[in-house]
């Protein structure tokens, strides 16, 4: 017989004794699903954050940054690059013919958190005109925007709900002044983070600063992106540089989906370990209450081989069941739970790439956790197995 029949063979009769060996099977199985659920759900929080952050992102919006700078907070342009860019041809123009390009310079300002009085730092963006056609998804749900030349900004929801001092008329001191909120706004997809608006020249006056962090532009279409980058480049005088949006979110993004996937990976893998562990015990309890019939067969001619690749696909397959109740779980208790790590609130996202990771996590528990005990059966000599059966 050769060594593929053999191997199905035996297959064959593994995967036939599986319904009288229930206790061990229920280990590997529940071990299993244990370990996939736990990895899918933490790493579901990076999936949802990132789905959350790129929600706004439109494929016509881009962002022109200094040279050089990967974020707002790095990047420094001054008045007369800005005005620079708004001449570039391609940008989209406003109801009132101007372009659609929005200057605007971040801060960052201490506020007191509501649960304990700490203090942390959190950004405030200032715009200049045009925020709102630039940025549509912003949607004033209380109160009004703010006025240009005035100490006033506006926040979303999620300020009012984490720190302290942004209902609407409350005072907000930012470097020995008062701001005032005049306005709460929704935004579409993105509003998990505390977002600040003020008027941009209102916060480079406070601060006695003459330069913008960002410019970002509407282009008439997204297929002009490259002869935007080129009509910059063609100016390096202005030592600007463009990106596309969704580039900017990812790479602002980045940091906190690291943390969120270390954690997914560190903690899956605990889990992991634990049941390997359980996997390798159950398997070997398999295989010693087979002892007798491998030793027989293999009497009778059956190679090592087979019977190595017959348990370890043994192993595999009890693994599979696991891998899917584990992914069940993950998306029937933890699909679209809201959380809020680091100050952002967002909804975990169990997709079909975090399941497919799963199973293929699942089997690698399943050979690694079926690989000594395939050992034991395929190299215990003949005499003392039947001896020992």
């Amino acid at each position: 017989m050769s060594s593929v029949k053999q191997f199905l063979e035996l297959l064959r009769i593994n995967m036939g004794t599986v319904a009288a060996r229930p206790a061990p099977v229920l280990t590997i199985v529940v071990g299993i699903a244990c370990a996939v659920a736990v990895l899918i759900s933490m790493l579901a929080m990076g999936v949802g954050a990132l789905q959350q952050a790129m929600g706004d992102v439109r494929p016509d919006r881009v962002v022109v940054l200094s040279t050089g700078a990967r974020s707002a907070t790095e990047s420094d342009i001054l008045a007369e690059a800005a005005a620079a860019v708004r001449d570039i041809p391609g940008i989209r123009k406003g109801p009132d013919g101007n372009p659609l390009a929005l200057n605007e310079t971040v801060v960052s300002i201490a506020v007191r958190r509501k649960d304990g009085g700490a203090r942390t730092n959190i950004v405030l963006a200032g715009a200049g005109p045009g925020l709102i056609e630039v940025r549509p998804e912003i949607r004033v749900t209380a109160g009004r925007l703010f006025r240009r030349g005035l100490h006033e900004l506006i926040a979303n929801e999620v300020c009012a709900r984490l720190y302290e001092g942004f209902a609407n008329g409350d005072k907000l001191p930012i470097r020995g002044a008062d701001w005032t909120v005049v306005g709460q706004f929704h935004l579409s997809h993105t509003g998990g983070q505390c977002t600040l608006y003020a008027d941009a020249a209102a916060i480079m006056s406070a601060l006695h600063r003459d330069s913008y962090s960002q410019t970002t532009v509407l282009l008439q279409s997204p297929a002009g992106y490259a002869s935007f980058v080129a009509a910059l480049r063609a100016n390096p005088t202005l030592r600007l540089q463009a990106r596309h949006e969704s580039e900017v979110v990812a790479e602002n993004s980045s940091q906190l989906i690291g943390l969120l996937n270390f954690a997914g990976y560190f903690i899956g893998g605990i889990m992991a370990i634990g049941a390997t562990l359980g996997a390798v015990n159950s398997m070997y309890a398999i295989v010693d209450g087979r002892l007798r019939e491998l030793a027989i067969l293999r009497a009778i001619g059956f190679a090592s081989s087979p019977i190595v690749a017959s348990i370890l696909v043994e192993s595999s397959l009890l693994a599979l069941p696991g891998a899917l109740l584990g992914s069940a779980v993950a998306w029937l208790f933890f699909g679209q739970m809201s959380v809020s790590p680091f100050d952002v609130t967002f909804r975990l996202a169990v997709t079909l790439p975090l399941v497919v990771l799963g199973v293929m996590w699942a089997l690698a528990i399943g050979v690694i956790g079926g690989l000594l005990p395939a050992l034991r059966a395929a190299n215990a000599p003949v005499t003392k197995a039947l001896r020992e059966a």
